[in-house]
């Protein structure tokens, strides 16, 4: 991803100032006493909300743990800036902490887009033992060239697929639509090979983009379609369980390193806490909103996925030169095996 140009990053680390400025005072206000005061922001909801349950373990566990060295302050639903924004704010410091996506995330590192290829994987415990296993370390870890610490992954769920022209039961009725993506070059190349328009307009304008007709649909988990209720602006839901969404809860990483050993391993371990709690709250829902689904859109189909995967196998090759052949192999060769 490109570098924030002068002024942009000026305009966005005055924003941060005037925002640490007022967080300040009222950190202050309750104890005065915390050596670190961070901002933690995300693109959508707090409370049942999987990155807003992980954040919410990570703070009570951080702040517990820390006796209060570390205060954490919240920015759900872009209140901070855009996730794109966030992103690069954490990388020049301007904020300490986000939630974005891995696929926001691939364009910094492109190995983040390898697992949310279409159909790679096809159940929650074969994502997570990818995420558990020495290649989720591996990822994790690449993070660091790049300016900030990947703490953890956070679990968001499979995506299903919404619209409001008509229901979906083959790729072919998936042509002509206008449909926004994340900025994810996997994601996108995959709905083209479907047939759609792709609009990568930002998460926290769907709602209104929905609402208007400026897009005929879009493709989120469950939970998070109804947590930006989609489900008042669309008729139309696909059960496609076509990809795998993820984050990476990220921490600066001057301000990681600038803690003593022992609040790095709260830190660790409050990491540990928000992604279990991401996991519980995915899958604790997940039975939940697909009865609500059933009430609330016009009609939900369940369609045979073996010709969706046909269409969209192609992508994997052409994806290779993006994110390298080599991590799909590894991932293929892995889930090989844990099938096995």
């Amino acid at each position: 991803m490109k570098k924030l140009k002068g002024v942009m990053t000026g305009l966005m680390l005055g924003s941060a100032l005037f925002l640490t400025a007022c967080g300040g005072e009222e950190a202050s206000g309750d104890s005065g006493e915390a050596e670190y005061q961070w901002k933690l922001g995300w693109n959508s909801g707090e409370e049942g909300d999987s990155k807003g349950e992980a954040a919410i373990a990570f703070k009570e566990y951080v702040e517990a743990e820390s006796d209060g060295r570390i205060e954490i302050e919240f920015f759900p639903n872009e209140t901070y800036a855009t996730s794109p924004e966030m992103i690069e704010a954490v990388q020049v410091g301007a904020l300490e902490m986000a939630i974005p996506g891995a696929n926001e995330l691939a364009n910094i590192v492109p190995e983040y887009a390898a697992l949310s290829l279409p159909f790679m994987v096809q159940t929650p415990e074969e994502a997570h033992a990818v995420l558990d296993s020495e290649i989720g370390a591996d990822m994790r870890q690449k993070a660091e060239d790049h300016g900030f610490v990947a703490l953890t992954d956070t679990e968001l769920g499979f995506t299903q697929i919404t619209n409001n022209v008509r229901p979906i039961n083959t790729p072919e009725d998936l042509e002509g639509l206008q449909m926004r993506s994340p900025n994810d070059v996997t994601l996108i190349e995959t709905f083209e090979a479907f047939g759609s328009s792709v609009s990568t307009m930002a998460y926290t304008e769907l709602y209104n983009g929905l609402s208007q007709g400026v897009i005929d649909g879009q493709f989120n988990p469950l939970l998070n379609i109804f947590d930006q209720n989609m489900h008042e602006v669309q008729d139309y839901l696909a059960m496609t369980n076509f990809t795998y969404y993820y984050c990476y809860m990220i921490l600066n990483q001057e301000e990681f390193n600038n803690l003593d050993e022992e609040l790095q391993q709260i830190v660790m371990e409050g990491a540990e806490k928000a992604r279990q709690a991401s996991r519980d709250i995915v899958a604790e829902s997940e039975e939940e909103y697909y009865e609500r689904a059933l009430e609330e859109f016009e009609e939900v189909t369940e369609p045979d996925l073996a010709p969706f995967q046909e269409v969209a196998k192609p992508v994997y090759k052409e994806v290779e030169d993006v994110m390298g052949a080599e991590i799909i192999n590894d991932i293929e060769t892995f889930l090989e095996d844990y099938r096995q």
